[in-house]
């Protein structure tokens, strides 16, 4: 299994197999940072480049996300791809989730202390983080990313890419179009439209993404 980064969010995500007691093969990449070690905890090894990742594919193709940003998500997940990998997910079993009417879609990370009621839609390479909530009827398009202590109302839909900073609330109904950006703390109560950044109580759009 490799872990996709070796910093930050990839180390939560370290923890989830470590709770699932999958710990035997890990490896992350991160071919970024100039001072990673060569192995993370003393134990884990850090691929840096990717013919090391092509490689390392040959015998365990499986590698899951452990990087934030739904831009930079989606690139590496295509990237692990085309190098012979196959996206998978990673599921806190700290996680509560409905048994009605769920669809999870590959790559997804769900977090510790997250709860998903029923029927609800998460698509490709989302993540779910620490303890946010999602209500019912809820449709998230892929590579979003909610940040921790997220509250998603029900019938909320999210469009691709968007992200929800630290602690947002968003009211039931509320539709947010693809590529939009939720301030940390804010309290979405109405639509906000595509390619957006909207911050405060009630959120109101203070910038528009497509032309900046």
């Amino acid at each position: 299994m490799l872990i996709i980064g070796a910093k930050g969010f990839a180390k939560e995500v370290l923890e989830v197999f470590s709770q699932q007691q999958e710990l035997t093969g890990i490896a992350f990449y991160d071919d970024v940072t100039a001072d990673i070690p060569d192995m993370l905890y003393g134990r884990f090894p850090v691929l840096k480049s990717l013919e090391e990742a092509e490689q390392y594919f040959k015998s365990d193709a499986r590698f899951v996300l452990g990087i934030g940003a739904p831009k930079l998500r989606r690139r590496l997940a295509a990237a692990m791809q085309q190098a012979g990998g196959q996206l998978i997910s990673s599921i806190s079993p700290k996680a509560i989730i409905g048994a009605f009417q769920n669809t999870l879609g590959t790559g997804v990370n769900i977090m510790s202390g997250a709860v998903l009621t029923n029927d609800i839609q998460v698509g490709e390479g989302s993540l779910i983080n620490l303890n946010c909530t999602i209500g019912h009827d809820v449709m998230i398009d892929d590579y979003c990313e909610l940040s921790p202590g997220v509250h998603v109302s029900g019938n909320v839909k999210l469009g691709a890419n968007v992200v929800l900073g630290t602690g947002a609330v968003i009211l039931p109904g509320v539709s947010i179009g693809e590529n939009s950006i939720i301030g940390a703390g804010s309290v979405v109560n109405k639509d906000i439209q595509a390619n957006a950044v909207a911050v405060g109580i009630p959120a109101k759009v203070i910038k528009n993404l497509a032309t900046n």
